[in-house]
């Protein structure tokens, strides 16, 4: 499910997309600060339901409303608002919902259970990766071939964050461990970015990648995912993990211990 947020305060965009994440773990979770970009997203990529603030600077969340749903009739509307004036125009709208601010993992959750439009979960897997032990990515059984060790680390970063889009200075940081230096890695990182997009181009798979300017994520919907399944308490997922997470790379550490505080 492709889910976009969008609140033009920060910290508030911030809470929105937390709260939507803990009620709707491992769904892809979009969010933007201001209508255009969102506008620009929904042009390009599929979308579910939009958690739309409705008193934004450059654009009415109920005119936003209008667009996204021009571009995507069965898109869900939940509207998120410090004020109730605006339920007579939501409700014009056929909106899914409306959340009174603060908004909270409770008050998400019990939208998410409503929506007015049907969600297929029901999407093909292009890829099938295993991030228990070592990380490793198939298709059709065989393992995927990358011209750098940095590509197969850049998708096995991507994964684990779970379809949130990354910025290129936050993968620098990490694949590099240069915080310091990050402008001697942008060329390398260029050509990571290229080899990643080939690689999965030439097996059919590059719909799994959401590219933004300057960011990527991936379709976590389209994957077929060890950790996906573990995070939304799949039996079979639940029986494979024996406290080894994608043991190549140091920085996977963090969510091994949230893995691990699960167990």
């Amino acid at each position: 499910m492709n889910i976009i947020a969008v609140d033009d305060e920060k910290l508030a965009l911030e809470s929105l997309q937390s709260s939507i994440l803990k009620a709707a773990p491992y769904d892809a979770v979009f969010g933007f600060r201001n209508a255009e970009q969102a506008l620009s997203f929904v042009r390009e990529n599929p979308c579910d339901v939009a958690f739309l603030d409705i008193e934004l600077r450059d654009m009415n969340g109920i005119d936003l409303a209008r667009e996204i749903s021009s571009i995507h009739p069965q898109v869900n509307i939940i509207f998120t608002t410090g004020y109730s004036d605006y339920t007579g125009q939501a409700f014009e709208l056929h909106a899914s919902g409306y959340i009174m601010k603060p908004v909270t993992e409770e008050k998400v959750q019990k939208e998410m259970e409503v929506l007015r439009y049907a969600v297929s979960h029901a999407e093909e897997k292009l890829l099938k990766v295993r991030t228990f032990g070592n990380f490793e990515v198939f298709k059709d059984n065989q393992p995927l071939d990358f011209r750098y060790n940095k590509t197969k680390e850049l998708l096995a970063y991507l994964v684990n964050c779970g379809g949130s889009l990354c910025s290129n200075n936050e993968i620098i940081c990490t694949l590099w461990d240069d915080e310091h230096d990050v402008s001697s890695h942008i060329s390398y990182m260029k050509n990571v970015r290229g080899d990643l997009l080939k690689a999965l181009e030439d097996v059919g798979a590059e719909d799994i990648i959401v590219r933004q300017r300057g960011k990527l994520g991936v379709r976590v919907e389209k994957l077929d995912c060890d950790l996906y399944g573990y995070m939304q308490g799949d039996p079979e997922m639940l029986k494979r993990y024996h406290g080894e997470y994608m043991n190549q790379y140091s920085w996977g550490e963090y969510e091994k211990g949230k893995l691990d505080n699960r167990l």
